[in-house]
Parts: C-alpha cells; sequence; structure tokens
C-alpha cells in the first residue's frame, strides 16, 4: 500500500514537473521595443526605471542591426531569428518578403517567435501592442491571443503603455510585446542626439515604469523577465545607414533567473533576440534560423 501510494506521489510529480512552463526559465516575458533607440544615447539619457534593469540585470550596448539599418527588416530579424537573406524583409517598411523566404511555417510566413511559442503552448496568453501599422506585417497574427494597433497614440501618447498595463492586470500574459514608435518619430522630425530625442526617451521610461509597476500589481513580478530593446538607432533625421549610432542598439534583460553582471561582453546580433526569448521557455528553435541565445546571462 505504501509502496503502491509513493509510485502515484512520484509519478504526480514527474507530470508536474514536466507540464506547462515547467522548463521555462520564467513565466512571464514582456519584450518592449522602442522604435530608433541608438546605444549611443543610454549614457545621456534620463531614464531611471530602464538603468535600474540595466543594473539590476545585464545589458550590452553593442547589439547590432541587421542591414539596412532601419525598421521592418530589424523587427523582422529580431522576431525571426534570421538575416535578411533568409527571412525575405529587406526594406524599412516591409509588408511582405521581397525576397522568397527559405521556410514558411503554417501561420504563413517566416517562422517567429510568437507562431514557435504559440505551437508549443496553445494555452497560454501571448500579447502584441504597438504603435506602427506594419508591426502586423512581422508576425504571426494568428498565433496571438491579444494584438493591438495604438492608433490615438499621437494624441495620446501614453495611451499604450496605459492598454499594456491594463492587459497584464487583467490576462497575466506568458509573453507580451509592447512596441512603441518612438523615438524614431523624433528623430526623423527634430533629429536624433538632439535635446527633443532626449525629451522622449525620458517620456518613454515613463511608459516602461507603467508597465513595470502592472506587472507588480498583478503579482507576476517574481516570474517575469523584462527585456528592453531596439530595432536600429540613426543619424540626422534619418537610419538605414552603416554607422554605430545607427547600427549599435541596447539589448536590456531583467528578472527572474538572469544574472546581474551588468555589461556582457558576447558579440549580439538583432536575430539573437528570438533564440535569447525561445531559451527562456525551453523551445527548439527551427533550423532555418540563424540566432544564437544568450545563454550565460541566465543562472
Amino acid at each position: 500500500m505504501k509502496r503502491s501510494l509513493l509510485l502515484v506521489i512520484i509519478s504526480a510529480l514527474f507530470i508536474a514537473n514536466t507540464a506547462f512552463g515547467a522548463k521555462w526559465k520564467a513565466n512571464h516575458v514582456i519584450l518592449i521595443g522602442l522604435d530608433g533607440w541608438g546605444s549611443y544615447s543610454v549614457e545621456k539619457a534620463e531614464m531611471p526605471v530602464v538603468k535600474k534593469l540595466m543594473n539590476e540585470g545585464s545589458y550590452t550596448l553593442k547589439k547590432r542591426s541587421v542591414l539596412p539599418s532601419s525598421s521592418a527588416v530589424n523587427w523582422a530579424s529580431m522576431f525571426m531569428g534570421a538575416s535578411p537573406e533568409l527571412h525575405g524583409y529587406t526594406e524599412w517598411g516591409s509588408q511582405k518578403p521581397e525576397l522568397p523566404s527559405r521556410e514558411v511555417s503554417h501561420y504563413g510566413i517566416f517562422p517567429s517567435i510568437w507562431g514557435l511559442f504559440r505551437d508549443a503552448n496553445p494555452k497560454a496568453e501571448v500579447g502584441y501592442i504597438y504603435e506602427w501599422d506594419g508591426m502586423a506585417y512581422l508576425a504571426e497574427i494568428k498565433a496571438i491571443n491579444y494584438v493591438e494597433l495604438s492608433k490615438d497614440c499621437e494624441k495620446t501618447p501614453s495611451v499604450t503603455s496605459k492598454s499594456a498595463a491594463e492587459y497584464i492586470r487583467n490576462h497575466h500574459p506568458n509573453l507580451l510585446g509592447v512596441i512603441f514608435n518612438n523615438p524614431d518619430e523624433i528623430g526623423h522630425h527634430d533629429g536624433h542626439d538632439t535635446p527633443a530625442y532626449y525629451q522622449k526617451l525620458k517620456e518613454l521610461d515613463t511608459y516602461i515604469g507603467q508597465i513595470v509597476d502592472a506587472v507588480k500589481d498583478a503579482g507576476m513580478l517574481e516570474e517575469t523577465i523584462f527585456i528592453v530593446t531596439s530595432d536600429h538607432g540613426g543619424i540626422n533625421t534619418g537610419h538605414g545607414g552603416k554607422t554605430m549610432m545607427e547600427m549599435e542598439t541596447p539589448f536590456i534583460i531583467s528578472g527572474k533567473n538572469v544574472k546581474k553582471i551588468p555589461e556582457f561582453k558576447e558579440s549580439m546580433m538583432q536575430f539573437d533576440v528570438a533564440p535569447t526569448i525561445a531559451f527562456i521557455f525551453g523551445l527548439q528553435t527551427p533550423q532555418v534560423w540563424i540566432g544564437r541565445p544568450m545563454k550565460q546571462l541566465f543562472k
């Protein structure tokens, strides 16, 4: 009788340890993207929330974009774990691949972290909130529970962070992407590395703070990893070139099971972001991905 009971307990523990999320480094990943945020600006920027995440976790200011150093091609590379030669998105505003994708998932586009996570975890909660309509073409939208384009963000800049905070408090997402269209817009209008650019970074930091607070309010903080990053930087009022101000972007990671290094020296590319998220969730990455997970950042 005792032996039978022991076998039942062992079996139950085995099932629990191999169930949903058991191999994860954290139960929640919040990916926050700031379009057009160059690494050159970090030291000068007044961003206390972001710098607290940097100090409590790990970061690099040397993550490089793919070429051209502009939006769609780099968000695609970030999400898809591969370079434009493979996923096929090659321009700043690509809505579909200009080159035939080397592989297409059952969602109809090159496999990305969104579909990969969904297929492995059908019951997980996944969200995607963004300010630029071009982001809709770079993810498997059908794999995501909640998708929102913040249409009023130009008139009410705080609407995106408020929507993200509400979603976090109500739905406790396992994977959430929140992509802001600034400081890119300010970079095009007033210029990169200008007072207006730094003022916008200061404002964006308060929005990131609202997202962090929502995670706390939802009781998720101890089980969450935050990633704050960017697609490209810029010079003057443009981007897309081969200067380091355009190509070097921050990658900041902080939270459960993340080492406090803080600055890591290993090389990182844009297409290494998706494999790093996949590593957090114990996912097998597609053979067509060329990115590498930053395994050294985790306990």
